[in-house]
């Protein structure tokens, strides 16, 4: 098992893989950073913009599915379906990257409400 996941063709197609995923993140981030904070883009369009605790759902819902994801692409590889060994890695990879982005932004979170709580009036 160890000999087909380190092959050479298994290597360069994860590589190219990830070369893929990195693409299409980048081009998501450039689509959000132009009306991402731009009130006016939700006004015009009569959506009235999310408050800081939908955001938060949000975030949270999308961390979750991607933890359930990765664990039902696990599921079926341990099963013995045709599913690339570079996609069970990367699906839990995503997962595992969102869950500690995600707990260090609530640290930080967290960090701050005690500084505001502990300065002096």
């Amino acid at each position: 098992m160890i000999e087909r996941a380190t092959s050479a063709a298994n290597i360069q197609s994860m590589l190219r893989t990830m070369s893929s995923l990195q693409s299409q993140a980048s081009s998501s981030l450039k689509n959000i950073g132009s009306d991402a904070f731009n009130p006016s883009a939700d006004e015009a369009s009569g959506v009235s913009p999310a408050g800081f605790g939908d955001a938060v759902k949000n975030v949270l819902n999308q961390v979750n599915e991607a933890q359930m994801k990765a664990s039902r692409l696990r599921e079926s590889y341990e099963m013995g379906e045709a599913i690339p060994l570079t996609e069970v890695v990367i699906g839990m990879q995503k997962a595992s990257l969102s869950f500690e982005a995600t707990l260090q932004v609530r640290n930080k979170v967290l960090k701050a409400y005690e500084d505001i709580l502990n300065m002096p009036v």
